[in-house]
């Protein structure tokens, strides 16, 4: 059955929101306009580099296929592949065929970009496991079913490709149209070089022809133009539509998203614990939730723009609201809101903005037991059964039970004091 491609939105008008059916998360309706997918990742702040500014317009002014390549490196997706991953989206939206091609082969290499040592090589095992929990996250964030976008987003295993070359063929075919020069040129081979005791191994200064490599493929079989990724990716991408070039092909183009720095400096996407993952095994709601809440005002509403679909005179709002009230960090709870819906549901970003609201309020009796798991997980937490209650009547009973305090009679000085809490209420002498 053909379907009618879906309109892009323009920037700035009014759109409504629904459940995605594919992925839990916020996806706008479709509008009536059609708009260039360049124009919308230029005003939202996606564009880092671009190769062709004006040839990449005109070539998205028309339905085409494009592409973003991610590594299987660990079993879940986390926040810095948001960006790739949203524009990709964008441009769905827009009508174009979106490729999302995993690294089933150059996951097993390691891409040196932005790293300054070798990574570990992943075991067959691991790798196949990663490639399976990242294939089920893609699956909630963009439509690989048809069912809101046309057409369906489509997975692709550089795999697929690669293992049938012979390392003759590939060296005669692809290595000979690559000078050393050029490559040990690109800034991710050359710190790499300059890294006297790190140093890079033939394998990962082999890893920029496999990509490169898989944007000739594409192009060849698929008629891929479009290669998008993050900055650190530009020496990769710039090496691929050099390949196609050199193979004969029309011109091809290549833009990078930003690699975010907050305001104060620091990589996007880390917190305290580590990197912030999209598997809430891994990093919880919560604290995913809370990333966000805590956003600097001075990075608010560039995070809007980039991580949410509100339209940009709803963002603009929000802006003056944050200027004219930043204590009541209404910008950023509604940017926690929403990523959280898109990664997690709706469901649970409402449970999150619940249990913030009852943690600010005093109210711990209105959080679920799990979401006060969460909320302490970096503190003691004790579990008290009914019986244990019970058998301790009073604060001054229970309060040693749990381990608060070392005695009874530390309990009653701490309470004269007004030094111990009940659901973060401060607790009087009448609960002795």
């Amino acid at each position: 059955m053909i379907r009618e491609r879906p309109p892009c939105p323009p920037e700035g008008h009014a759109r409504t929101f629904a459940q995605s059916p594919v992925s839990g998360g916020l996806h706008p309706d479709r509008s009536s306009a059609m708009e260039n997918v360049f124009d919308i990742w230029a005003a939202r702040g996606f564009l880092e580099q671009v190769t062709d500014e004006e040839g990449l317009r005109s070539l998205l002014a028309s339905p085409q296929t494009l592409y973003a390549g991610f590594d299987p490196t660990a079993p879940s997706l986390h926040l810095g592949n948001l960006i790739p991953i949203l524009g990709l989206v964008h441009a769905q939206r827009c009508g174009h065929r979106v490729l999302v091609v995993l690294g089933g082969a150059t996951g097993m290499i390691g891409d040196p970009s932005g790293k300054s040592v070798e990574r570990s090589f992943l075991d067959e095992e691991t790798l196949a496991e990663n490639l399976r929990s990242q294939r089920e996250q893609f699956a909630r964030l963009i439509d690989f079913t048809g069912e809101r976008f046309s057409p369906a987003a489509e997975f692709r295993d550089n795999l697929d490709w690669t293992r049938e070359l012979t390392v003759i063929e590939w060296l005669r075919d692809t290595g000979k149209l690559f000078s050393v020069n050029a490559m040990v040129a690109k800034e991710s081979i050359r710190r790499r070089f300059e890294e006297r005791e790190a140093g890079i191994s033939f394998t990962e200064f082999s890893y920029m022809l496999l990509q490169a490599y898989d944007f000739y493929h594409l192009y060849k079989e698929e008629g891929c133009r479009l290669q998008v990724g993050g900055n650190d990716q530009w020496g990769n991408i710039t090496a691929g539509i050099d390949l196609i070039r050199r193979k004969g092909g029309e011109t091809a183009f290549g833009a990078t998203f930003p690699l975010l720095t907050t305001a104060a400096g620091e990589k996007f996407g880390k917190s305290e614990q580590g990197a912030v993952w999209l598997d809430p095994e891994r990093t919880s709601t919560w604290d995913f939730y809370q990333y966000f809440v805590r956003t600097d005002d001075r990075d608010a509403v560039r995070f809007l723009k980039l991580f949410t679909f509100l339209p940009l005179e709803e963002i603009d709002a929000l802006a003056e609201e944050l200027a004219r009230e930043p204590e009541a960090r209404a910008a950023q709870k509604r940017l926690a809101w929403e990523v959280t819906a898109l990664v997690h549901g709706e469901a649970e970003a409402d449970r999150m903005a619940r249990g913030a609201r009852a943690l600010y309020e005093g109210r711990l009796e209105d959080l679920d037991g799990e979401l006060i798991r969460q909320v302490f997980a970096e503190g003691p937490v004790v579990e008290v059964s009914g019986e244990e209650l019970r058998a301790a009547p009073t604060l001054v009973d229970f309060a040693p039970r749990v381990g608060l305090v070392t005695s009874k009679g530390e309990a009653r000085r701490m309470l004269k004091q007004g030094a111990l809490y009940v659901n973060l209420h401060r607790a009087g002498a009448e609960r002795t």
